[in-house]
């Protein structure tokens, strides 16, 4: 009896933000997963070891949450006046897809720092010391990303004193530019897809509940905390170890996604798990962090928790930070409102893990409201560089 020996692929194993997910350049790919397709996201759900119905992702690199089964391609950019292009794969742990539907903000940071090492970039670009600024296309939504990457002797400089809650260690800053974050109307329609700030939404058997539908960084459902029987200082055990309030989220969700013309029917949520995100916000309340940090009530504007592939978030989504940013900017969302209300540039809301500042430049022309970027600080490190191993016939 013959076995299929296994191949290997360079890769890099890096963290962005507070995700981890390993890196490919587009040319080091297996000819036939160089296009996408049935090979290439076979060899990603192989290389992350999905689909596992014990949901450990043992055999692979995956870490078995939505934090840490992402997989990213990049190619020198075949965009005028950008160096990268970007395209993301959200690896399901036990279903055998991946979800192409939107962006991961958090692994962004990495994209540039990747990008930049890998000769990406051209080099004249890259100063000796200083900020290198990397201009990303996102292939998933079609949009540009500008990260500001620190160099020093001519080198990506990984370590600082910058401190993101949700990642142990400091490192250095990377700040991130995503230039009109708002959908342009190709799927879903505008930024407000239905046109309204706030609307009503009807979820069979569960309830009616107002929400704000928003295509900002990533489509995503926000709701009121409190419509929903929570307070909004939640971390991640008291929803993830409910499976019934993971199974009412997801009802919601699915009905939220068809209200904003993502879905035609209820049942295609189930292989688009990706997109939209959905959150619920509440006013400022002191808790305890995840990692035992006490945030006060002046310490926030507003309180979010963000559920990403069915599970509460351990801190928050880069792209759903993007959301809250942009929603909060604009008066009567439910972000805004609980913020305070009002016209804003910046907010600092509450996550699981502690607090996150975002900000976003919104202007209202022609009777709706437009937003020209939001920007954020995140980090990001090379964890392992080398190769990838995967049996030759995970490819067939």
């Amino acid at each position: 009896m013959s076995f299929a020996p296994q191949i290997k692929i360079p890769a890099t194993y890096m963290r962005g933000g507070t995700s981890k997910g390993v890196f490919f350049k587009l040319d080091d790919l297996p000819q036939a997963a160089q296009q996408a397709g049935k090979v290439r996201d076979q060899l990603l759900l192989r290389v992350i070891g999905s689909p596992d119905p014990y949901g450990k992702q043992i055999d692979g690199m995956g870490g078995a949450t939505s934090s840490t089964s992402k997989t990213v391609i990049l190619a020198k950019s075949t965009q005028p006046d950008h160096d990268v292009d970007y395209l993301f794969g959200q690896v399901s742990i036990d279903q055998p897809f991946v979800d192409w539907s939107g962006n991961c903000g958090n692994l962004t940071a990495a994209v540039g720092s990747f990008a930049i090492s890998n000769g990406l970039v051209n080099a004249e670009r890259i100063p000796e010391n200083g900020i290198c600024t990397v201009r990303i296309w996102q292939a998933n939504i079609q949009k540009t990303i500008i990260a500001h990457v620190p160099i020093t002797n001519g080198q990506v400089q990984e370590t600082g004193d910058f401190e993101l809650d949700g990642v142990t260690f400091p490192a250095a800053e990377v700040a991130i530019e995503f230039l009109d974050p708002a959908d342009d109307g190709e799927e879903g329609g505008a930024m407000f897809p239905t046109g309204n700030v706030v609307d009503t939404l009807e979820v069979p058997e569960i309830g009616t509940f107002q929400a704000t539908f928003i295509n900002a960084g990533i489509p995503t459902i926000f709701l009121n905390a409190e419509d929903i029987g929570y307070e909004g200082t939640e971390l991640q055990d008291a929803i993830n170890g409910d499976a019934q309030a993971l199974a009412r989220f997801e009802t919601i969700r699915a009905y939220g996604a068809k209200q904003m013309g993502l879905i035609q029917d209820i049942s295609e949520a189930e292989k688009r798990q990706h997109t939209p995100k959905i959150a619920f916000v509440s006013k400022p309340k002191a808790y305890t962090s995840s990692s035992g940090k006490d945030i006060q009530t002046t310490d926030v504007d507003l309180l979010v928790r963000a559920l990403s592939m069915g599970k509460l978030h351990h801190a928050m989504m880069g792209t759903a930070a993007v959301a809250i940013g942009t929603a909060a900017a604009i008066p009567g969302t439910l972000v805004n409102l609980a913020a305070g209300g009002g016209v804003r540039e910046a907010v600092r809301f509450g996550h699981p893990s502690g607090t996150l500042r975002v900000g976003a430049q919104a202007v209202h022309e022609n009777g709706q409201w437009v937003v020209k970027k939001a920007v954020m600080s995140r980090s990001a490190r090379v964890l392992m560089e080398g190769w990838v191993r995967i049996p030759e016939d995970s490819l067939k």
